[in-house]
């Protein structure tokens, strides 16, 4: 039951009808609708109602009550006319002139009983609230002379347009007529209200000028057997009628009565009519012709338009906001599904894609399987484009073949998908692995032969939503492709670090700000003097929960995410207020940082070093750039240059891990370097193996002959440090030497080492 309630059908149910109850929200609806179709016709006004105005009858725009003296006046002139029946439509001011008083009195005596006091409520009323004593000012039984009194009330909507009045009101008990009814001869029964007939055209009604009434300026016989309305303003404010604009409400009392003579005269609230028009829909929707659909359809659009104009005819006035609000959410609805259907089909194979896959649940002991075609943009390329869905429509073929599904999904970029119950891992592996056999035969498509290479990503982490496991097979898929493997498995617990691994450039951002991410600094010993001469700086990353980072963990996610730039220079700016501090200790003191190989060939490098050191202060001989693996530079001479610039600044370059990766003899060649480093992984092994030994003396050698200095890395013991001292190595960098540590420490021992030598001297 809940399932159906969230559906948009019953949605388009539920929402207008809570709306049509609870609050005026739909009113606007329902008022551009009448709005716009009163306009758009009318009809005459009956000649045998006949309005004596002191101030502009149903259009008056100024307030006047009328003294009792001139009210009688008209009153014994109307009189002479013999009138069917008389309305007094003007508040009186009694007992300002006490012979007007008795004079109005005798003539209301004069014309009972066809003569009515209308009393007016002072205000305009709201759909649901009743009107009350003190909305009403009923004159005495000795002012009234044993004249009837009917009421004019009208109930408007947010603008104050008139919508509805009662038949009857009570007032301290007693029930009065209202105005419309009386007008009508129609007894209150059991109806509580009615609407205006807003057709009726309300300024063809005769209104004549009572001033002439005053003078006796008249025809005889113009208002014998007539209805005859003496009509001011008053205190009664204007309102809204439909198809026009404000008026009097005498307006809206008229075609109040013109509705009653209708044989029905009933009004309803938008309930009636959203059933109706949701029924039409609810039944459209299980149709299975599509002529009945299409009929349905059309009826409950032409219901919420036509019908309530058809009913409104016959005297039956129905609000049509719910309905059309229905109509929207069903409409809108049915739209989105529509383009959800079409956007979950390719244009080309006509196959469900990966996001049909995702939208629907996933049975449970199941996997999910993403293949992945290698080169497949290169078969589409070569392919006439009319010949793209085919491919597609024939890889799937072989993979429901294969694993006896009935569908498969096609993603871009040569992806298929599919579900499949869930083996033991190792014959899931086995029977992927029977897949991969069977694209060993090529493909043929028309004229066209290729032969094709299949990878497979495989997500077995059931109970997690269908979207997070098609995209993890996704991503096994083509880690798989990139690693050359038939079959990558998406294990749990990298599904676990995938957030922190997907917002990590974040996290960087983070802790650079809150200190989390700092600089470590490994001392470099010149071996020659057996002092510390210089230092590296090296970026860390202590996190609060997780513990130490790993700079390998972190520093090639910055690059992926474009956050290196940011993380360099703000490494270089550390490592210069540094270096600047321990120039109080050693004037000569070294400190070098690392550059990213994606950013030496980019124009900007240059330029911003140059002005941090400005703006720092700071001669570049103190600097060492170290540079390691260049594989992934795109413009290797925009590289080279750009270190060539920064070395004839005055920037000293070091040559980073040198014998491993690209940090070889071609790039000995290309880079006018000042220094090498040899890899740790060399000078590990120098006591133990007398091939390492040769290649690092011959190193030292060539380094010395090119005129560069050498740092070992890595130096673990005195030995070590000893045997490649005796090599002619220079530099010497290591844990026997010195842990990276923060830089309280090193100034600390840097401070302490001065004072020895100092003291030595």
């Amino acid at each position: 039951m809940l399932k159906k309630l969230r559906s948009p059908l019953y949605l388009a149910l539920l929402i207008p009808a809570l709306l049509v109850f609870a609050s005026d929200l739909l009113s606007p609806i329902d008022h551009g609708f009448w709005n716009i179709r009163y306009k758009l016709g009318g009809s005459p006004a009956s000649q045998s109602t006949i309005i004596l105005s002191f101030d502009g009858g149903v259009n008056a725009s100024e307030k006047s009550i009328i003294d009792s003296g001139k009210l009688a006046t008209v009153l014994e002139n109307v009189a002479r006319q013999m009138p069917q029946r008389v309305f007094i439509d003007s508040p009186v001011k009694f007992g300002e002139d006490q012979r007007g008083d008795q004079a109005l009195i005798e003539a209301v005596r004069r014309l009972k009983p066809d003569v009515t006091f209308v009393v007016r409520s002072k205000r305009i009323g709201l759909i649901n609230q009743p009107f009350t004593k003190a909305d009403f000012d009923i004159p005495s039984d000795a002012q009234l002379a044993g004249a009837s009194v009917a009421l004019s009330a009208w109930r408007a909507n947010f603008i104050e347009y008139g919508l509805l009045s009662d038949y009857a009101i009570s007032v301290g008990g007693k029930s009065y007529p209202t105005l419309p009814a009386n007008l009508a001869h129609v007894e209150a029964g059991a109806q509580a209200s009615f609407a205006p007939e807003f057709l009726l055209d309300v300024s063809a009604i005769p209104d004549l000028k009572a001033s002439k009434f005053l003078k006796g300026d008249y025809p005889p016989g113009l208002l014998t057997g007539r209805t005859v309305i003496v009509n001011s303003a008053g205190i009664a404010p204007p309102i809204g009628y439909f198809g026009k604009s404000r008026m009097h409400p005498l307006a809206l009392d008229i075609a109040g009565a013109e509705a009653l003579k209708k044989p029905i005269a009933l009004s309803f609230n938008g309930m009636p009519l959203l059933v109706v028009v949701w029924l039409c829909i609810f039944f459209a929707s299980r149709a299975t012709k599509s002529r009945r659909k299409t009929l349905l359809y059309t009826g409950a659009v032409a219901g919420v338009v036509v019908l309530p104009v058809a009913l409104q005819r016959l005297g039956l006035s129905v609000d049509m906001g719910g309905a059309a609000l229905c109509v929207i959410i069903c409409g809108t609805a049915r739209i989105w599904q529509k383009r959800v259907r079409r956007v979950q089909h390719t244009s080309t194979s006509g196959l469900p894609n990966l996001l049909a896959l995702s939208a629907r649940p996933l049975a449970t002991g199941c996997d999910v399987v993403v293949a992945v075609i290698a080169r497949y943009e290169e078969i589409l390329a070569t392919l006439p484009k009319d010949l793209h869905g085919e491919s597609a429509r024939q890889i799937a073929r072989r993979l429901s073949v294969g694993s006896g599904i009935d569908t498969v999904y096609n993603g871009e970029g040569g992806h298929f998908a599919w579900t499949e119950e869930a083996r033991p891992l190792e014959m899931q592996l086995n029977h992927l692995e029977g897949l991969r056999a069977l694209f060993s035969a090529p493909l043929q498509i028309g004229s066209y032969t290729f032969d094709t290479n299949i990878h497979f990503g495989l997500d077995r982490n059931e109970g997690i939503d269908a979207p997070t496991r098609v995209n993890s097979a996704l991503a096994s898929a083509n880690d798989a492709l990139a690693s050359g493997r038939s079959v990558e498995v998406f294990e749990a617990d990298r599904l676990a670090e995938a957030p922190w691994e997907l917002s990590l450039h974040a996290r960087i951002d983070e802790g650079l700000r809150n200190g989390e991410i700092w600089l470590a600094f490994q001392s470099q010993w010149d071996m020659r003097e057996g002092r510390a001469s210089g230092a590296e700086a090296l970026i860390r990353w202590s996190h609060p929960t997780r513990g130490p980072i790993a700079p390998d963990a972190f520093i090639l996610q910055a690059e992926r995410a474009g956050r290196i730039d940011a993380i360099t220079y703000w490494v270089m700016d550390e490592a210069i207020t540094a270096a600047l501090a321990l120039a109080e200790i050693d004037p000569n003191f070294q400190m070098s940082f690392n550059l990213s190989a994606q950013m030496v060939d980019k124009p900007s490098l240059v330029s911003n070093i140059v002005e941090i050191v400005r703006r720092r202060n700071i001669d570049p001989h103190f600097l060492t750039i170290e540079v390691t693996e260049t594989s992934s530079v795109r413009n290797r001479p925009a590289a080279v240059n750009n270190l060539s610039q920064l070395r004839s600044m005055g920037f000293r370059l070091s040559i980073d891990d040198f014998g491993t990766g690209e940090a070889s003899l071609a790039y000995l060649a290309d880079l006018p370097s000042d220094e090498l480093k040899l890899d740790r992984r060399f000078v590990s092994k120098l006591l133990t193996h007398p091939r390492e030994r040769e290649i690092i003396r011959s190193t030292i050698d060539l380094a010395h002959a090119l005129g560069q200095i050498v740092v070992a890395e890595g130096i673990e013991d005195e030995a070590t440090y000893l045997a490649l001292g005796r090599l002619g190595c220079d530099i010497g960098q290591g844990y026997y030497l010195g842990r990276p540590q923060p830089f309280a420490e090193l100034y600390q021992n840097l401070l302490k080492m001065g004072q020895r030598r100092r003291g030595s001297l």
